[in-house]
């Protein structure tokens, strides 16, 4: 296949409800609330966690604004690849991809590391056999119609959510002497050192409400794209503000450090408290949320390689794997990223690396890192993109006023990130290895930048292709199934 032969992905498959859930459950609420809450209480000392979740989540969605007027406009699956393209020029747009493939991937195969140890911690066996059967099963839904992996998404995130309500309501039920407190909300709490170290960890939490803009080709309605990114951020955020709240209420706020650094299972114990039943639940869906959050990451690079192969920037061949116009799940995308799952799980297996303390914070950190990059970039674009893509209806918060603002937000919580990622992943002080992670985006936006270069000037039809290869709407038939 050939750069412009018009293929596609199924259109009005997904749901505005089916975006959300796509981008609520890469987030994995259950993984936050047993994983990152108790996390960042016992290594970052910031007591007003809540109120930092809500500052990070009004931050991340005022980069969304842009990002998602964009992504409505553009309409291409490699969302970031096609905002940069038509916001800041094509090579620009090729670097963009480049990253995006690097900071995806890298979360999405960190959860095998996260789900590896925790099925062998409580079943026995090496983590990286479990993290291979993980990937076999995911590799065979990536490859299966959008429709199934949105019911497996979104029962596993109905669930996740009743169990945070239930953490909530059992931590509420016995709070210590003194009652319910509020000072997770108190402004003076956040005048810590560790408060770079808490915003990271809290936007690593969010990271992946984006993921909605890669469907955005498949939507039923891709205006839905900026309700769901946006409203998942807010919601997730709101979320989290309120688990990591009843955390501090039920062991006390000047407490909740030390306790969640001596017990490693605080949510657990927490959640003990109205019945053995609710843990075994939780265990098993803390399972299936990582699980279904490596689901969610593999579908939107799957979607990735497919919309850069179809126009030529990756190997043609990429673009489908399927006969016929219409393709209803990229499974050329499905099965490299399953190939590249494969080499790195089996490369830190090798090396003998810790799958949580190594493989699943490093690359995960690597990865919300490039995404907090991408979004800043987003916004950048939309503040520069040309009429003709901003559209007759364009407004002025969207396109001018909230790109700006999210600017300054983001590049505040950038800087904490990237001056703080040493903490994040437990590096002696003064060690350069953390630096590793920022030059590896660096590294990637950069070849991407080359790459475009060497196309404009061997595959000139190639190049001037870029970010404008969804097909036109009436050249490839839409689907008659719709996703929930």
């Amino acid at each position: 296949m050939t750069a412009g032969v018009q293929v596609a992905l199924a259109r009005r498959t997904v749901t505005p409800f089916g975006l959300w859930v796509f981008g609520s459950q890469a987030s994995a609420p259950v993984v936050v609330l047993v994983g990152g809450i108790p996390a960042i209480y016992a290594t970052t000392g910031v007591t007003a966690l809540p109120l930092t979740y809500v500052l990070v989540a009004a931050a991340v969605a005022l980069l969304a604004v842009g990002y998602t007027a964009m992504a409505r406009q553009v309409g291409h699956p490699a969302a970031y690849y096609g905002i940069l393209a038509r916001g800041l020029g094509r090579g620009w747009g090729v670097a963009g991809g480049f990253v995006a493939l690097v900071a995806y991937n890298a979360i999405g195969i960190s959860l095998y590391g996260l789900l590896g140890a925790t099925v062998a911690a409580h079943l026995g066996g090496v983590w990286w056999v479990w993290a291979g059967i993980a990937l076999a099963a995911v590799g065979a839904f990536g490859r299966a119609p959008i429709v199934r992996s949105t019911v497996v998404l979104s029962a596993v995130l109905v669930v996740s959510l009743l169990i945070v309500a239930a953490f909530v309501l059992a931590a509420l039920g016995q709070p210590p002497a003194g009652g319910v407190s509020w000072d997770g909300f108190d402004a003076s709490g956040l005048l810590v050192g560790g408060l770079g170290g808490a915003v990271a960890f809290c936007v690593a939490s969010v990271m992946g409400v984006d993921a909605s803009g890669s469907f955005v080709e498949e939507a039923v309605d891709r205006r839905s794209v900026g309700r769901a990114t946006i409203g998942g951020v807010l919601v997730l955020g709101g979320v989290y503000a309120v688990a990591a709240w009843a955390m501090g209420v039920a062991v006390g706020p000047a407490f909740v450090g030390e306790t969640a650094a001596a017990d490693g299972d605080l949510p657990f114990t927490i959640l003990g408290r109205v019945g053995g039943w609710l843990v075994v639940v939780a265990g098993v869906t803390l399972l299936f949320g990582i699980g279904s959050s490596k689901l969610s990451f593999h579908s939107v690079i799957a979607r990735y390689v497919f919309a850069m192969a179809r126009e030529g920037v990756l190997p043609a061949g990429l673009a489908g794997a399927e006969g016929g116009a219409r393709v209803s799940a990229p499974r050329g995308g499905s099965l490299t990223q399953t190939v590249i799952a494969a080499v790195v799980v089996a490369g830190f297996a090798a090396a003998g690396a810790d799958p949580i303390g190594q493989m699943f914070t490093w690359l995960s950190t690597l990865g919300a890192m490039g995404l907090l990059c991408l979004l800043l970039a987003a916004s950048l674009a939309a503040l520069r993109a040309p009429a003709e893509v901003q559209g007759e209806r364009a407004g002025v918060w969207e396109w001018k006023v909230a790109p700006a603002l999210g600017l300054l937000a983001g590049a505040a919580v950038l800087a904490a990130m990237v001056f703080n990622v040493g903490s994040l992943l437990g590096a002696a002080p003064g060690s350069v290895a953390p630096l590793l992670l920022p030059a590896i985006i660096i590294a990637a936006a950069v070849i991407g930048g080359m790459w475009a270069g060497h196309l404009r000037q061997s595959r000139p039809e190639v190049y001037a292709a870029i970010g404008h290869g969804t097909p036109q709407p009436n050249a490839v038939p839409d689907a008659i199934n719709v996703s929930i």
